[in-house]
């Protein structure tokens, strides 16, 4: 097998004490037992990456119950996490190695926010019986907010296999191709130099495409006088990464240099806003003011960002009505746009960690945007 061309040593990450921390926040949730269904919270607890099982978690240690599919693999996986997880493998019944491993709980905790009604009814009435049954929201979730060593590491080896795609395949923008054949070229690198996938479906959207902010790569040829928009990462390990840059087919018209400038200044302030103990509002308001300061107000159109890890979206959200406040060793975005259709749109975006005094950026593609 070929070796990736980005290799790098990449810090083991702290997976045993996970369950502990959990354990401590059952009192405040007023549970005895949670039963975690969300497969990412799953593997963040056990270290097992299979696209099946339940983890019963308790205050004495918790059984992974999955299928005959992933049994060798769990074992595996979670010996190698170190992990105190006992793994049961039921093909037919699993409701019921479900309601052994809760043991006699008289409060079990459902991840609400995970569930369907249906799903959730179900354990409701055909599992657990005579118990209670309890709705628990973002309990894993929280402990996932602080990012460990090693899961910093694969951060960062995500941006860095993205900046280095991105500088390498670049220069095509030059030669007219289409978005999609642009958006797969970029997408081939990131895999080609150590990403195990991207992140999530790469955004290539160029001249009137670029003023829509989700765009979906299409078949028109990239041209000159074109603004792209370019919103993509790569995943290492379970971890994403997360950038935009916009770039300039030739010598931008003087509106498209001002939204150009106006974007650059907005994610600065918004970036130079990030530390520890900030409200996560404050840096959507230092974005925002930059760009209705300019008479844009109405044309930036989302939020200024997310957390990024083990999902591509996750907590903290970087908005207007986010009650978060920012915490060390958190990882989010800082992404203003501007979008003026139909003569393009404009986004930044870097990926930060964020410090007790700043933030240090993962990004590191320079945010020159002529080509």
């Amino acid at each position: 097998m070929t070796a990736p061309v980005v290799d790098q040593p990449l810090r083991p990450m702290e997976v045993s004490p996970r369950l502990g921390r959990l354990h401590d926040a059952f009192e405040f949730a007023g549970v005895d037992v949670l039963v975690v269904t969300h497969l990412t919270n799953l593997r963040y607890l056990s270290g097992f990456t299979g696209s099946a099982g339940i983890l019963v978690v308790r205050s004495d240690g918790a059984t992974l119950v999955t299928d005959g599919r992933y049994g060798d693999q769990a074992e595996v996986q979670i010996e190698a996490a170190g992990t105190d997880v006992e793994v049961v493998v039921e093909n037919t019944d699993q409701a019921t190695r479900v309601r052994e491993a809760a043991g006699d709980a008289g409060r079990i905790g459902l991840e609400a926010e995970h569930l369907s009604w249906s799903a959730a009814t179900r354990y409701i009435e055909g599992v657990f019986g005579e118990a209670q049954v309890v709705p628990t929201s973002g309990l894993v979730e929280a402990l996932r907010l602080t990012k460990d060593p090693g899961e910093l590491d694969r951060i960062q080896l995500a941006a860095r296999i993205a900046d280095l795609a991105l500088a390498e395949v670049r220069p095509m923008l030059a030669d007219g191709p289409t978005e999609r054949e642009f958006g797969l070229e970029l997408d081939t690198t990131m895999r080609r130099l150590g990403a195990a996938d991207v992140s999530f479906e790469t955004i290539v959207a160029s001249g009137p495409n670029a003023a829509l902010p989700h765009h979906r790569p299409s078949d028109r040829r990239i041209r000159e006088g074109d603004l792209v928009v370019l919103d993509f990462g790569a995943l290492v390990d379970g971890y994403h990464s997360d950038m935009t840059r916009t770039i300039a087919v030739g010598e931008p018209s003087e509106l498209q240099q001002r939204m150009l400038d106006v974007v650059l200044e907005s994610q600065a302030a918004g970036v130079a806003a990030v530390r520890a103990g900030v409200p996560a509002s404050e840096v959507d308001a230092a974005c925002r003011t930059v760009i209705a300061d300019a008479g844009w107000a109405d044309a930036f159109t989302h939020g200024t960002g997310h957390g990024v890890g083990l999902d591509i979206h996750e907590a903290p959200r970087v908005g207007k009505t986010s009650d978060a406040t920012l915490g060390t060793g958190q990882v989010v975005t800082v992404e203003p746009g501007v979008y003026l259709h139909p003569d393009g749109g404009v986004r930044i975006e870097d990926t930060l960690v964020v410090e007790d005094e700043g933030a240090t950026a993962l990004t590191e593609t320079p945010k020159t945007t002529v080509i």
